[in-house]
C-alpha cells in the first residue's frame, strides 16, 4: 500500500503518481506550462512518463542559469533567487504569456494553468539539506478567475536525486488536487503526501487564494500542517496572515511566551512588558533586531483529544490584535522551542515564563525519552547563552509570592536548579503588578460561562471589546444581557 501520513480508509485506494499525471493529461482542457528553476525538471517528468501530455503541457523550461533567470523574470531586490516572491513572478509572468499566445476563441474551453518551483537542493558538503517555493496558478472554469496555491518546503533526504523525485510527487500530488480536490482544502492538503513519507520532506507554510477558496483561513489550513504532522510549527504575523517561520527568525534575537492564551490576559501582557523590557537590555541583543513570540502548543490546542478550531482561531485573533507574532508548535518541551529557533538564529534568546513552568523543566519525567536524560535537554536548553525570565507566583491559600528565590524543586534537581540560577540563567521580572497576579484565564473563562460581571477588567481592553463583539469562547450577547 502507498506511504500516507494518515494511514485511515480513505488512503487506501490512492491513485499512483503515474494515474494521477495521466488523468490529468487526458483531460483535453487542462492546459498549461511549467517553470522549474534550480532542481530539474521533476515535475513535468511524471506528466511526460504517463503519456498523453501533448494536449496538457504547452511549454516546459528551466532557466537555471541565474543571469537568464533575471533576463525572463527580473531581479529580485535581495538578488535571491528560492524566494516566494520570485515564485510569484514566475507565476505570474508564464500565465501572461499562455494568455497572450493562445486564441480564447479558438480554445473557449481550456482551464489554463501555470505551474512553477523555485528550489535549492542539497549541497555538496550536506551541511544545508535545502528548501524552496512550489506553487500553481489555475482556472476550474474557462471564464472563471485564478486561484492560487503557494507552498514553503524544506528537505530532510540526504541526497540531491531523492530530493528531487520528491519534489516531483509533491509537484504532480499539487496539481492533481488542486483540480480534483479542490473543494475540500483539508483533504487536498493531506494529498500532498501521498507517496511520500513526512520525513521526506516538511511543508511549513501554505496560503490558498483566489474565489475558489474564498472561504479559506489560511490559519486553519497552517493548523492542519502540524496536526497532520507535516512540520513543527507554524507562524502568523500581526496582520494574521500565515508567515515563513524562517523568514521571521532569520538571524533575530528571539523573546518566547509560552502559554494557553485562552484567553490573553492581562498577566501575560505585563509578563510580555517586564521580560521585554529586561530581554533588551541584555548585551549581544540588538533592539532593532528582536521580535517577541507568543507560542501555543498542540497539547494547549485539544480539547477531550480533538483541537477545537473555533477555539485556535479566537486565541489567534486576540493575539494578532494586540500586534503579536504568534507561533503555533508540537513541541511539548522548552529546549525543543530553543532547538527550533537555532536553526535560523545564533543570536541571543530568552524565555518569559511563570514559576510553575520553571518547576515543570525541573521535572525529569519529561525527559526520559532522552538518553542524556535532563542534562542532555539543558545541554540543548541553556547552551548558548539563553536566559529565562521568571514572572512571580502568588499563592492563593498563604499570600506568599514565590520567585527564583524560594520556589521548590525536586531534591534531586536542587543542586541543579543551584547552578543555573548563579550563573545567572533566571532572571526574577521583579517589577510584576501585584494587581494581576491573581488573574488565570480558566477563571476569565469561568466567569463568561457563569454569566458574572467584571471579567473584562482582567483582559486588555480591545481583547474584551473583541469577545463581546465577535462572540468568543462561549460568550454570548443574549445570555448576558439577560443577566443584566
Amino acid at each position: 500500500m502507498p506511504i500516507t501520513i494518515m494511514g485511515d480508509r480513505e488512503f487506501q485506494n490512492i491513485p499512483s503518481i503515474k494515474s494521477k499525471a495521466l488523468r490529468i493529461n487526458l483531460n483535453k482542457n487542462i492546459y498549461g506550462t511549467f517553470a522549474e528553476i534550480g532542481a530539474g525538471q521533476e515535475t513535468v517528468r511524471n506528466f511526460f512518463r504517463a503519456g498523453g501530455a501533448s494536449g496538457t503541457i504547452a511549454k516546459t523550461m528551466s532557466a537555471y542559469d541565474k543571469d537568464f533567470s533575471d533576463a525572463i523574470y527580473g531581479v529580485e531586490d535581495d538578488h535571491r533567487y528560492v524566494t516566494e516572491a520570485r515564485l510569484k513572478k514566475m507565476l505570474s509572468h508564464e500565465m501572461r504569456l499562455i494568455e497572450e499566445r493562445i486564441v480564447r476563441e479558438k480554445h473557449p474551453n481550456k482551464l489554463f494553468f501555470s505551474f512553477a518551483n523555485t528550489v535549492a537542493t542539497i549541497d555538496f558538503a550536506k551541511k544545508y539539506k535545502g528548501h524552496g517555493w512550489v506553487g500553481l496558478r489555475y482556472q476550474v472554469t474557462p471564464d472563471g478567475e485564478y486561484n492560487e496555491i503557494i507552498l514553503h518546503v524544506r528537505f530532510h533526504e540526504n541526497d540531491a536525486r531523492l530530493q528531487q523525485n520528491t519534489l516531483g510527487i509533491l509537484g504532480v500530488n499539487l496539481i492533481y488536487g488542486a483540480y480534483y480536490k479542490y473543494d475540500s482544502p483539508k483533504k487536498l492538503l493531506r494529498y500532498l503526501y501521498d507517496h511520500i513519507d513526512k520525513d521526506q520532506i516538511e511543508i511549513d507554510t501554505i496560503n490558498f487564494s483566489g474565489p475558489i477558496f474564498k472561504d479559506v483561513d489560511n490559519r486553519l489550513m497552517s493548523l492542519q500542517l502540524v496536526k497532520n504532522g507535516m512540520t513543527e510549527a507554524v507562524m502568523f504575523s500581526p496582520d494574521g496572515k500565515n508567515v515563513l517561520p524562517a523568514k521571521v527568525l532569520y538571524k533575530k534575537n528571539v523573546l518566547a511566551l509560552r502559554g494557553s492564551f485562552r484567553p490573553v490576559t492581562n498577566v501575560n501582557m505585563d509578563i510580555y512588558k517586564n521580560s521585554l523590557e529586561l530581554f533588551l537590555n541584555e548585551n549581544r541583543v540588538n533592539p532593532e533586531n528582536a521580535i517577541s513570540i507568543f507560542e501555543i502548543t498542540l497539547s494547549n490546542l485539544r480539547a477531550e483529544g480533538e483541537i477545537d478550531e473555533k477555539d485556535f482561531m479566537d486565541r489567534a485573533k486576540l493575539l494578532c490584535s494586540l500586534g503579536q507574532t504568534v507561533m503555533i508548535s508540537n513541541f511539548q518541551q522548552y529546549y525543543k522551542v530553543v532547538e527550533y529557533f537555532s536553526r535560523f538564529t545564533k543570536e541571543r534568546m530568552g524565555l518569559a515564563m511563570g514559576v510553575n513552568n520553571l518547576i515543570d523543566i525541573f521535572d525529569e519525567k519529561y525527559y526520559r525519552h532522552l538518553s542524556g536524560g535532563i542534562l542532555e535537554a539543558f545541554g540543548k536548553l541553556f547552551f548558548k547563552n539563553l536566559k529565562v525570565y521568571l514572572y512571580p507566583w502568588k499563592d492563593d491559600k498563604t499570600g506568599e509570592v514565590i520567585d527564583s528565590n524560594n520556589l521548590k524543586v525536586h531534591p534531586r534537581m536542587k543542586e541543579l536548579y543551584k547552578f543555573f540560577k548563579y550563573n545567572g540563567k533566571v532572571i526574577d521580572i521583579k517589577d510584576a503588578d501585584p494587581a494581576v497576579l491573581d488573574i488565570y484565564s480558566r477563571k476569565v473563562l469561568q466567569m463568561i460561562a457563569d454569566k458574572q460581571a467584571g471579567w473584562e477588567e482582567m483582559l486588555p481592553k480591545n481583547t474584551a471589546v473583541m469577545i463581546k463583539k465577535q462572540e468568543l469562547f462561549g460568550y454570548r450577547k443574549k445570555d448576558h444581557e439577560h443577566a443584566v
